[in-house]
């Protein structure tokens, strides 16, 4: 998050985000779909989370830019939306991440959005040199032509925030 849903806000917890995982007592601001939790740099794997997010339905991670593949969440189901912006730097460093996640033990599911051409590239290199069935179960939302569809995916991924590859991790709680 960054801080870009809770700039305007007033109120700061004492502890910071570790610090509320161990005292099990997540200090979260009400937002419109949802409880807010500013922790930045936490990532799926930290200690105590998962306890956190069984309280929860959804647990969503916005890692902004990155530049190496996140933690996930042990036992949990996994959705990546990955912006791929209109450079070659943005497509080596999505195609880089999805590599990765071609060869971990458990794979999210993936969807691309962003610049057509671009996706179409990462696309079609994923398809030339990684596993052909990790590659067909990539969605690419990138020639999205259902106005309502493509304003729902710039909603839910929060398009045009970031200039660079950027990563919406979603992850369903352990019920």
């Amino acid at each position: 998050m960054h801080g870009r849903l809770f700039s305007h806000s007033s109120t700061r917890s004492l502890f910071d985000c570790r610090q509320q995982l161990q005292r099990a007592e997540l200090y979260t601001l009400p937002q419109r779909y949802g409880d807010g939790w500013y922790a930045p740099g936490m990532q799926g794997d930290e200690s105590g989370l998962i306890d956190a997010a069984n309280k929860h339905d959804y647990v969503i991670f916005d890692a902004g830019p990155i530049r190496t593949a996140p933690a996930l969440m042990p036992g949990a189901r996994h959705t990546m939306i990955i912006e791929v912006q209109p450079t070659h730097e943005s497509r080596l460093h999505t195609y880089a991440l999805l590599k990765t996640l071609s060869h971990a033990d458990t794979c999210p599911d993936i969807a691309l959005l962003g610049e057509p051409a671009s996706c179409d590239q990462v696309l079609a290199a994923c398809g030339r040199f990684l596993e052909p069935a990790f590659t067909q179960a990539i969605y690419s939302a990138a020639h999205e032509v259902d106005a309502i569809a493509a304003l729902a995916i710039r909603i839910v991924g929060g398009v045009g925030d970031n200039t660079d590859l950027t990563v919406r991790n979603l992850t369903r709680g352990q019920t």
